[in-house]
């Protein structure tokens, strides 16, 4: 028989194929990608190295979504307010995927390669370097939270009858609708980080 002219599996397809079970499923296992890609689950070893490769693939796919272009752009606060609205982006496209990445260490190169880029937006805008990854992990942070917020109901807050939360009830009401509750929370978190590592920044 003629070998195929292009190998059935590579890097890419492995990760696209689990990035759709994840979005589809919330999760992913080894046979299930297996079958997705219409293989033996032992020819996706040859690819990756395991679970936990799989899982730096789909690191590296999300970071595609991520416009990294954005941190060229000057000064730091700005460069991190452009960059944090596309993170948020690519992440609220595909919230599961969120729990795989949060719990594994980062070793996707393109990735790393990102990280070295915000570490020198920090560096260069004025950060001590014992500064840099507290500060864009705390941004992080709020980042996948707000992404995964995007995927979250409108009405997030219900009281119940015969549950007494009378400032919780007045401050539900006092809720603004338009932006959605989801942007307008995440408008008004990023601009008190942003504005806490101005502050951290001037500080002598």
């Amino acid at each position: 028989m003629a070998r195929p002219r292009k190998p059935l599996l590579d890097q890419d397809r492995i990760a696209t194929a689990a990035l759709e079970l994840v979005d589809e499923d919330g999760e992913f296992t080894m046979p299930a990608l297996a079958r997705r890609l219409g293989v033996q689950t032992p020819s996706i070893y040859h690819h990756v190295d395991g679970r936990a490769g799989v899982i730096e693939l789909l690191r590296a796919k999300i970071d595609e979504e991520i416009d990294s272009a954005l941190l060229d752009l000057r000064p730091w606060d700005r460069a991190l307010d452009a960059y944090a609205r596309s993170y948020r982006a690519a992440f609220a496209a595909h919230p599961h995927v969120i729990p795989l990445l949060a719990t594994s260490t980062v070793q996707a190169p393109r990735v790393v390669v990102v990280y070295d880029m915000i570490a020198a937006v920090l560096i260069e805008g004025g950060f001590a370097p014992e500064q840099v990854m507290p500060s864009y992990t705390a941004l992080e942070n709020f980042l996948l939270g707000s992404a995964l917020d995007r995927a979250a109901p409108e009405v997030m807050w219900e009281v119940p009858p015969g549950v007494e939360a009378p400032h919780l009830s007045r401050a539900l009401a006092a809720q603004t609708t338009s932006p959605t509750r989801s942007d307008q929370a995440f408008e008004f978190g990023l601009a008190a980080l942003l504005d806490a590592l101005r502050a951290m920044n001037a500080s002598p």
